[in-house]
């Protein structure tokens, strides 16, 4: 008999409570009444927003509706202010008059009204290509950059896992050796550079008395793929009002005013500031206390934030219902688990795993803050390194997190992290759910989400294999990232494998494995 299986046989399963949660999740799910809510009622959960707060208000009331213990919200230092837009439109003036199809970018100001001019195309890359520009922008829209060549797909827009892609998931590449320090200064120079040509653009347009901004949207085929411009922080320049444009109606614009033609919009972009001062931002947070061991903790989560494009459905109201739902399972179940179940939902995950991040720093630990302000201002990732860890009290008490936030795709298994001794544990907890497509485990490491504040200080922290649907071709950050791209059947799935997760991870007879504790780079 092979090690993993002697292993799955060492490692418990509860086969009764499995049929329990199954039962509740695939015959009397609620997974889709949460998710049609915070997407066709509450809509896109932007950071700090009215409707991040409404979003905050309602799911701590469905978690006090299920009798959940120690719901709550918990703040994290000064985000920024709130935004929010409720229209925008873009017209062709002249000869033909033609609508064109844009949204603004987040943190950007409102136009106060319909505002008329000339478009001219400005393109700058570094600063010194914004002197050019000097005098010659006022009363003016700005088109910016070039037109991109159309590029088309040779793959489906919609993908699932079949068994030759999910056997590629278990190879291991392994990394190549590389001057890490090098490599980081390389990568904050560029993240300098950029952010303050980026407030130095703000600041001259506003200056030169610009009217708006328009740049290409990321993707093709009519897809508006926004994120932020501006600034959330009070007092830097917010810019003037930009929006981007699909490609199909930025190009023609481009092309007008290659051969001289004169090209005049309208722009009319409503949109507002809640807050004249930084404000903190909150992540919601609810358990099932443990019976016998209640300060271990068991963890689940996603983010609860959104881009303000669509209506935040793959990204990641998918993930949040699924974790809500998870909870509700265990609750209607009867599960009376050993350890604490706590669920935390994310605010600030686009901005940077923000809240999560501050979550895991205040509760278990993390390096110590830099002393240098130039330090401070960098995302965490590219920061020098400051020292040892320092753990807080409950870092030894901490269990696992499970996280979910690669689209509403049904799961078909976890990626372990490089932790070796977790892989024949997921095996054996995925055992129950292979007849729904759950069978991989996958050595290797993923990354850009919340299970990453903690695995960055060693604490074990995962995210599923998932089926990525059309979540990186048509959704992912656009505005088509609504209700109708979701799965219904694969995030009753979902819901099922994570309570279960959850459920045996606080009934272990033994901690959760570790890595080895990370130790500062050079």
């Amino acid at each position: 008999m092979g090690g993993n299986a002697m292993a799955q046989q060492r490692e418990t399963v509860d086969l009764d409570m499995v049929g329990k949660i199954r039962q509740q999740a695939f015959h009397q799910s609620q997974v889709m009444d949460t998710f049609s809510y915070l997407t066709e009622r509450i809509g896109p959960r932007l950071t700090n927003s009215p409707a991040m707060g409404r979003a905050n208000a309602w799911t701590r009331g469905r978690f006090n509706d299920w009798k959940l213990d120690n719901v709550h919200d918990e703040a994290f230092d000064a985000f920024g202010r709130g935004w929010e837009f409720t229209s925008a439109s873009v017209e062709m003036l002249g000869d033909r008059v033609q609508p064109l199809h844009a949204l603004p970018k987040a943190w950007t100001p409102g136009t106060q009204g319909p505002v008329e001019g000339e478009l001219v195309q400005v393109d700058i890359k570094k600063p010194d290509d914004i002197e050019k520009y000097r005098g010659k922008l006022r009363g003016k829209i700005l088109l910016l950059g070039e037109a991109r060549e159309y590029k088309r797909g040779t793959d489906a827009d919609s993908h699932r896992h079949d068994a030759t892609s999910l056997e590629g998931l278990q190879e291991f590449t392994l990394p190549k050796d590389k001057d890490v320090a090098a490599d980081r200064a390389k990568r904050v120079k560029e993240y300098q550079e950029k952010q303050a040509l980026a407030a130095k653009v703000n600041a001259f347009f506003v200056d030169e008395g610009a009217l708006a901004s328009i740049s290409i949207s990321g993707w093709d085929n009519g897809i508006i793929r926004v994120a932020g411009g501006g600034s959330r922080k009070a007092g830097e320049s917010v810019g003037i009002p930009e929006l981007a444009m699909i490609a199909e109606h930025f190009n023609p614009l481009a092309r007008a005013l290659e051969v001289k033609q004169t090209v005049r919009l309208r722009v009319d972009v409503a949109a507002r500031f809640t807050d004249q001062t930084d404000q903190p931002g909150y992540n919601t947070l609810a358990e099932i206390r443990g019976s016998s061991r209640p300060d271990e903790v068991v963890m689940i989560g996603a983010h609860l934030d959104s881009w303000h494009s669509g209506t935040g459905a793959a990204d990641n109201a998918a993930g949040v219902a699924v974790m809500m739902e998870a909870m509700r399972i265990l609750k209607a179940a009867g599960a009376k688990p050993k350890r604490t179940i706590r669920v935390a939902l994310w605010s600030g995950e686009e901005q940077g795993l923000i809240g999560s991040q501050a979550y895991v720093a205040k509760h278990f630990g993390g390096f110590p803050e830099p002393a240098d302000a130039a330090q401070k201002a960098l995302p965490a990732s590219l920061r020098e390194p400051t020292g040892a860890l320092q753990k807080s009290r409950d870092y030894s008490k901490f269990q696992v997190y499970f996280n979910m936030d690669n689209g509403s795709g049904r799961f078909r298994g976890i990626y372990a992290q490089e932790n070796m001794a977790a892989v024949p544990i997921f095996e054996a907890w995925l055992a129950p759910f292979h007849d729904v497509g759950a069978t991989t485990v996958a050595t290797r490491n993923t990354g850009s989400t919340d299970h990453i504040s903690f695995d960055r200080i060693g604490l074990p922290g995962f995210q599923f294999i998932q089926d990525r649907l059309d979540y990186f071709t048509n959704v992912h950050h656009s505005h088509l990232d609504t209700w109708d791209h979701a799965e219904p059947e694969d995030l009753k799935q979902a819901a099922a494998i994570v309570a279960s997760f959850a459920y045996h991870a606080a009934m272990r007879e033994q901690s959760f494995p570790r890595k080895p504790a990370p130790q500062p780079q050079p």
